[in-house]
């Protein structure tokens, strides 16, 4: 049926109050009933717009007040909606069904109350004493439970002076308290303890209002339930605690609002992860960070025997995996599977989360060699992320050209094992394929490594790297080292003068 354009210059006309070209039209023999695409009829738009005039030419006219668009909406849901009592006593008293339903089991009480239209429902509940219209929907939702998931303060206390307070659920198991938990509407919250008896009431999922407070970020509504005696530490029947949804949806302050509030970090057995392996999965940093202030075990295992790190290694995430290493977590524990962090980085091709594995690794072997000089670079200066600073310019380039124009393969293995990196270390390296000449980049990497914790001991990488070459029997190398860096000190010599 397609609207004719008579029909819908009609249209248009109720819903911009242009009575004029309604009556014009009319004249001509419009059908005033005619509906559009969604079958909306010019009722329904003058009524949802509350256009007092053209509702009483329509009504004059005998236009229809039963036809429903194709949500099943009737002029008298729209009136209800609105909030307009002058339309909606014309459409009562000229017969529209007071009772009317939309297609989600929706009557005007049902609107009114959704939509805040206290005088609606006085006028339906008083006036006509229509008390059989405080019915749940489709969706089991009676009046008190729309207008408390929507917030709305005035109708919550005008339908609880009207004694239609009610704790029933709805088809998913929600009170009138987890709908505006939900949603945050904290003074809803505060009405309804006083009528309230069990705080810690599930819904179907096994939620209660005070998870479902921090589910939707709302503090101060946690805080509201919370301090009306909630348990904290409840679990829903997928086993998530308040914590982990709040981690999971990064709610940085709803994280700290819950630590500070003493919820326990420790995994239930039934738990997959710790919280920290969550903040990690996520990669929420700074959440990582708040659980590690508040001294969240850094080691915990998840059900697959992964720390923290193996995660961060898997995802390859260099600031996740900076913040774990510089907070001195376990390298060596092995998952399920049988694999250190290391391997899990190596084996999923992050090149860059393996080198700062070993560069820790180093770094706290060399730390318990020499726990007598505490002075060990730690705190301020400490990283394990590749170094671009100014001030190693020029020894990285010298490093890059040992390794990619002089070493011959195997022979970074030599030098490696010199400097006593392990099997594991090497073959993780090594694990990186970037054609024949991959051993040049493994050189450089490996170098580098080398290079960090020279530079954490404060020892000079020039001399060290002379001294180290003619050591491991390089000696043709390291004079061409000691030859550059001494040209690079003249050529400098020369720049200032």
């Amino acid at each position: 049926s397609t609207v004719l354009p008579d029909e819908r210059e009609f249209q248009y006309a109720a819903k911009m109050n242009d009575l004029e070209t309604m009556e014009k039209l009319f004249t001509k023999n419009v059908n005033i009933n005619a509906v559009d695409t969604l079958k909306r009829t010019a009722f329904h738009f003058a009524v949802a717009r509350s256009h007092v005039s053209v509702v009483d030419f329509l009504l004059h006219h005998k236009a229809r007040l039963d036809m429903a668009d194709q949500h099943g909406l009737t002029v008298i849901h729209l009136a209800a909606w609105t909030g307009n009592l002058d339309i909606m006593r014309k459409l009562v008293k000229a017969g529209a069904d007071q009772k009317a339903k939309n297609e989600e089991g929706m009557n005007v009480l049902h609107f009114a109350a959704q939509n805040n239209s206290v005088k609606i429902v006085d006028y339906f509940l008083q006036d006509l004493h229509l008390n059989d219209l405080n019915k749940p929907d489709e969706k089991g939702k009676k009046p008190f439970l729309l207008a408390s998931e929507k917030g709305h303060v005035d109708m919550i206390n005008n339908l609880i002076t009207l004694k239609l307070f009610t704790s029933e659920k709805d088809k998913d198991g929600n009170t009138a308290l987890h709908l505006a938990a939900k949603n945050g509407h904290s003074e809803v919250v505060e009405i309804l303890f006083e009528q309230w008896e069990e705080i810690n009431d599930f819904n179907e999922n096994g939620e209660t209002p005070f998870y479902l407070s921090v589910e939707g970020g709302h503090e101060k509504c946690a805080e509201l339930l919370l301090e009306a005696g909630s348990d904290i530490n409840v679990l829903t029947q997928n086993n998530n605690s308040a914590l982990q949804i709040a981690i999971q949806n990064g709610h940085l302050s709803l994280v700290a609002f819950l630590i500070d509030k003493n919820i326990d970090m420790v995994p239930k057995p039934e738990q997959k992860n710790s919280p920290l392996h969550l903040a990690v999965i996520n990669n929420h940093l700074m959440v990582v960070r708040s659980l590690l202030d508040a001294n969240h075990d850094i080691n915990s295992l998840n059900h697959r025997q992964e720390t923290p790190l193996h995660l961060a290694a898997d995802l390859g995430s260099v600031e996740l995996a900076e913040v774990l290493l510089k907070a001195g977590c376990d390298l060596k524990t092995v998952d399920k599977h049988g694999k250190t962090a290391l391997a899990v980085a190596s084996r999923s091709n992050h090149a860059l989360i393996v080198d700062m594995i070993i560069k820790a690794e180093r770094y706290y072997a060399m730390k318990q060699e020499h726990l007598a000089h505490s002075d060990d670079g730690s705190g301020l200066g400490l990283s394990f992320k590749q170094d671009h600073s100014t001030q190693t310019k020029q020894i990285r380039s010298s490093l890059w050209n040992l390794a990619y124009n002089q070493l011959k393969p195997q022979e970074w293995k030599k030098l490696a094992l010199f400097w006593k990196f392990t099997a594991e270390q090497i073959k993780a390296i090594e694990e990186q394929w970037t054609g024949k000449k991959s051993y040049k980049e493994h050189g450089n990497r490996m170098l580098l490594i080398w290079l960090h914790g020279v530079l954490l001991a404060h020892q000079n990488p020039v001399k060290n790297i002379y001294e180290d070459l003619v050591e491991a029997g390089f000696q043709p190398l390291a004079e061409k080292i000691r030859a550059a860096s001494s040209t690079d000190m003249d050529s400098r010599k020369c720049a200032i003068s």
